[in-house]
């Protein structure tokens, strides 16, 4: 999918400035062209069935973790994490696509169901065909385990891929699309366009069968908008403002220990990381303690001994400055960092105290390495400081004995108690929100079936005891049918 006739941009390192290739920016007429090419690719693909299917997903998945260490140090330079932090993300997609490749034929299947009383001589079951071709808009700050989490479950699914990552992770993309190709090279079932905001528009426009889109809020209304033109389904997966709630039976050293990884790692740039933290009174000042002696001594850089690495998008750290300054000039108290932990391409850790719950800080997604810890009176004030934002992707709970009964009255697709995160590493577990954090489900038999249509079909065995869906019917049939459902139904009680 290159032309010389095409725009071009840069892919560059984050941390350093440092260009690392030239990609096309490939326009509507390069995408349609994508799109057409995928079709025959997606019937043949679907047409190979659920072993043979699955049979090439795990050669995929054999290549991809003997790559590895190329592909963390691609993700390191590109994305700018950690290549520790690379190899924890790529042995999460490996299990998802593992999963995804040996439960695809179980539960995408044609299963049988009752027919009913109505059609009592048809047989009736229920079949999931492929969609055909599906887009996908995948993000920078996970780019190999988010989007393969769509990718991976079309693929099984039965259908072709058109993925565009992100502009920021171009290369990573391309990479992921490459090593896949080797093993599928009858056909382009896994192919890869690149380019910025413009690039996504035409990939909604395209025609595809349907659309996976990660990303931002904003972001995901445009891609609805544009998908709404030709009726193109979506499965939206937006941000998050993800809480955690302290109460005062939990292990205090591991809920600061889990705030402190699921708030920091990757720079904070994960859209299921947690942005805030409610304590009960009485284990506020313990945890406060011990979550400043975690997080104070993080560090972020380029170098192999850095903690977490450099905020990929620019334009993201005036956000996140913005967040800070906010929140301080509101009265809020900056127990870790500050203002000036700001340092492009650089935040320090931050966790600020006493955040006022109407500021950006608390309503916001900050996507950066900040904390806001606020102490309330009790879980049911936690609770509804959790539930008190527009988003609702996942949450974390800390408790002893109560984390269940909490997890079940927070308002969001997802919840870890004693630890975090821990759902989106759980491949049979759906992943997605609720509210402005997007709708549809990713892995898990959900995942698999948002890439399948149902389809319901009927066959008919035998005559109908009482023929009624016929002009040609007796004339006491459907007397004889009143009679029937009245001896079936009319006994209840109301």
């Amino acid at each position: 999918m290159t032309s010389t006739d095409l725009e071009t941009f840069d892919s560059v390192n984050p941390a350093t400035g440092e260009v690392l290739a030239t990609v096309s920016v490939h326009d509507a007429a390069s995408i349609d062209a994508a799109v057409a090419a995928a079709r025959p690719a997606a019937q043949w693909w679907g047409g190979l069935g659920f072993k043979e299917r699955a049979r090439r997903l795990r050669q995929w998945r054999g290549w991809l973790v003997n790559h590895a260490n190329e592909l963390a140090e691609l993700v390191h330079e590109e994305n700018g994490k950690p290549v520790d932090d690379a190899i924890i993300e790529i042995s999460v997609a490996v299990e998802h696509l593992d999963w995804a490749a040996t439960h695809a034929g179980k539960v995408l299947r044609r299963t049988s169901t009752r027919p009913g009383l109505l059609a009592v001589n048809h047989g009736a079951s229920v079949e999931y065909v492929p969609f055909g071709v599906v887009g996908v808009i995948g993000p920078w700050n996970w780019p190999v385990h988010t989007p393969l989490g769509s990718i991976s479950y079309a693929l099984a699914a039965g259908n072709a891929v058109v993925f565009k990552p992100s502009e920021y992770t171009p290369l990573i993309g391309q990479w992921l699309a490459d090593s896949f190709s080797r093993l599928t090279t009858e056909q382009p079932v896994f192919t890869v366009v690149t380019g910025r905001a413009e690039t996504g528009a035409a990939l909604c426009r395209s025609g595809v069968d349907k659309l996976a889109f990660t990303g931002s809020t904003a972001t995901g209304k445009k891609v609805m908008a544009a998908c709404a033109e030709t009726l193109t389904p979506v499965v939206i997966e937006c941000g998050g403002k993800d809480a955690m709630i302290v109460a005062a039976d939990a292990d205090i050293e591991a809920a600061a220990a889990g705030a402190a990884w699921g708030g920091m790692s990757n720079g904070g740039q994960t859209c299921v990381g947690i942005e805030r933290v409610y304590v009960v009174a009485p284990v506020y000042e313990r945890y406060v303690a011990s979550l400043v002696s975690q997080t104070s001594e993080l560090r972020a850089g380029d170098d192999r001994t850095a903690d977490y690495g450099p905020i990929t998008v620019p334009g993201q750290l005036d956000v996140i400055a913005a967040h800070i300054d906010e929140a301080l000039d509101a009265g809020a108290t900056a127990l870790v960092g500050g203002r000036n932990s700001v340092q492009a391409p650089y935040v320090g850790p931050v966790v600020l105290a006493d955040v006022p719950a109407d500021s950006r800080a608390e309503q916001d997604e900050t996507f950066g390495p900040t904390l806001t810890v606020t102490r309330v009176r009790d879980e049911d004030e936690a609770i509804a400081r959790a539930n008190g934002t527009k988003l609702g992707l996942g949450a974390a709970v800390y408790s002893a004995r109560r984390g269940r009964a909490i997890a079940e009255q927070l308002r969001c697709g997802m919840v870890s108690v004693n630890s975090v995160l821990t759902f989106a590493s759980v491949p049979s577990l759906p992943f997605g929100g609720v509210g402005a954090s997007g709708f549809g489900r990713i892995h898990g038999p959900d995942g698999l079936r948002e890439f399948a249509r149902s389809r319901a079909v009927t066959v008919k065995r035998a005559p109908a005891p009482i023929e009624i869906a016929s002009f040609a019917r007796k004339p006491g049939a459907i007397k004889s049918l009143a009679t029937v459902v009245q001896a079936r139904w009319g006994r209840s009680r109301y």
